[in-house]
């Protein structure tokens, strides 16, 4: 088991400066974020040129890792794969493959993404649409040797009232995914803000787990019983704002992770778990992001065997 971060926390830095860091401070992965240089949102990252990537860039990229004794643990780009404006999701699905020919350089095993949601229509509707949509882009990353690993985030922000906006949040939607040819990106802060056990949902699916996210989540039980397991409603100021729960670096929430990593173990997990910073309090500027980061890795690294 290796133990990195998405780099999307640190937009602000290129890929070598992120890379000179991680060697430096304990890790020995990186998952590496990849959204479009064009066009993209401020809080949205690209550590990797996947529109322009060639053999040469890939080179350069293998050489900088190298020689800081890192591997890249996965592609990120995370977005709508079911968007209901036809033009949004088609430029999505070609970026998807661009990051897909991008791994297959690399040599990396994983391009992350999510199923994604048309949030004017039902879960059963989407559900239908993405057994269209999904299959030829996993046979896509198939025939470049490559896996697509989906988050089991809800992406609550992408609904208007807050509902799941990623259909990939409960273990019975593992299962149909995992039926199109999809794996998971494990992350366990997900499944505490929806009541749902971390170790006991992951047990049945270790076979299918091939990148895990490492992110944890603080739970505000006098608040939630002001607002409701669904968050604020009045007093939402916009769709991430739940009100009851945030996320948090490992070890600052309520993830038992020394549970998470055993039960990795005894199920023969080999691959990353990979540090997702969302941490309000550890974030604003590139110092505190990487102190999250420390924290983080000093809670981690004593249960991943070198």
């Amino acid at each position: 088991m290796r133990l990195g971060f998405f780099t999307a926390c640190l937009p602000m830095l290129d890929l070598d400066s992120i890379a000179g860091w991680a060697g430096d401070n304990g890790f020995s992965a990186l998952e590496v974020a990849a959204w479009p240089r064009v066009g993209a949102r401020d809080f949205e990252a690209s550590h990797l040129d996947v529109a322009d990537f060639d053999e040469a860039a890939a080179d350069a990229v293998r050489v900088s890792l190298d020689k800081r004794g890192l591997v890249l643990s996965a592609i990120g780009y995370y977005e709508n794969n079911l968007h209901p404006d036809v033009e949004t999701r088609a430029a999505t699905h070609e970026h998807l493959r661009r990051c897909i020919d991008a791994a297959q350089l690399l040599g990396v095993p994983h391009v992350g993404t999510f199923v994604g949601r048309d949030c004017a229509r039902s879960v059963r509707d989407n559900c239908r649409d993405a057994e269209q949509v999904l299959p030829p882009l996993v046979e896509y990353a198939r025939d470049r040797h490559v896996k697509l690993v989906v988050e089991n985030c809800p992406m609550e922000g992408w609904h208007p009232d807050g509902y799941p906006g990623n259909l990939a949040y409960s273990p019975e939607l593992w299962e149909w995914m995992f039926g199109l040819g999809l794996y998971l990106n494990y992350d366990p802060s997900h499944l505490l803000a929806l009541g749902i056990d971390p170790v006991s949902a992951l047990k049945p699916y270790l076979d299918r787990v091939l990148h895990v996210q490492a992110k944890d989540a603080e739970i505000d039980t006098a608040a939630r019983n002001r607002y409701g397991f669904f968050g604020r409603t009045v007093e939402r100021g916009n769709g991430w704002d739940v009100g009851w729960w945030r996320y948090r670096v490992p070890g600052l929430g309520s993830v038992d992770w020394r549970r998470v990593i055993d039960t990795l173990y005894q199920g023969g997990y080999d691959g990353a778990v990979s540090v997702e910073h969302e941490d309000p309090i550890w974030s604003g500027t590139e110092i505190r992001i990487k102190q999250g980061l420390q924290i983080a890795e000093q809670t981690l690294r004593p249960m991943i065997v070198a």
